[in-house]
């Protein structure tokens, strides 16, 4: 009489098989999607950080033409090294 009360329960073993695939299937899928956001997030920074370096450069890139002028080392030159510019009669031609 106890075996006629489990005999329902009984369960194949394709059926069991295909049951686990699927679960391991379903974690592989939610981990992958993590795995994915998870690199999502680290572009978004990465991208953030490129855009930062780029506005940098930007700037950087000013600041050297604005001290690289060529107004601007003349006006040093005078300034702090006290050459002027040569006039004729300080010029000098050699001759071979």
């Amino acid at each position: 009489m106890m075996l006629d009360k489990l005999e329902p329960l009984r369960i194949e073993l394709p059926l069991l098989v295909i049951v686990i695939a699927v679960i391991i299937t379903a974690v592989g899928v939610v981990y992958s999607k993590h795995l994915g956001r998870i690199e999502f997030v680290a572009l978004q920074k990465l991208e953030q950080r490129r855009d930062h370096l780029n506005e940098e450069w930007g700037r950087l890139l000013l600041e050297q033409s604005t001290w690289a002028s060529p107004a601007r080392i003349e006006q040093q030159a005078e300034l702090r090294l006290e050459m002027v510019a040569p006039t004729a009669d300080m010029t000098v031609v050699i001759k071979p």
